[in-house]
C-alpha cells in the first residue's frame, strides 16, 4: 500500500460574473439585477438608479431612497413592482431620468 499523496492547494475562487453587461460604464456594478418575462433591471444605490430594458428600449429611474432588491412583476398589463426597504414600490411612483 501506497501512502496517501499530499493535496493539491486550492486554486482562489474566481469573481462572480454579473452576466453580459448592459448598462453604461458610469453606473459601475448594480447590487441587485435580475430579469422576468421580456423585461430586465439593475440597481445602482450610489447613484439612485434604477435602470429597466424593455424589449430593448433603456429607461433609467430616479430610486430616491428606495434600496432595490428585487423585482415583482405581475402578469398581463400591469406594470412592474419592486422591493424595497420601504416594502413594494411601482415603477411609475419613480421620476423617469
Amino acid at each position: 500500500m501506497e501512502p496517501m499523496q499530499p493535496m493539491k492547494p486550492m486554486e482562489p475562487m474566481k469573481p462572480m460574473s454579473w452576466g453580459e453587461k448592459w448598462w453604461p460604464d458610469e453606473l459601475g456594478q448594480p447590487s441587485s439585477s435580475g430579469a422576468q418575462n421580456n423585461m430586465r433591471y439593475a440597481f445602482f444605490p450610489q447613484k439612485h438608479r434604477l435602470l429597466i430594458e424593455q424589449d430593448g428600449k433603456l429607461t433609467s429611474y430616479d430610486s430616491g431612497d428606495h434600496q432595490i432588491s428585487g423585482v415583482q412583476q405581475s402578469g398581463g398589463s400591469q406594470p412592474p413592482s419592486f422591493t424595497s426597504q420601504n416594502g413594494s414600490v411601482w415603477l411609475e411612483e419613480l421620476k423617469k431620468v
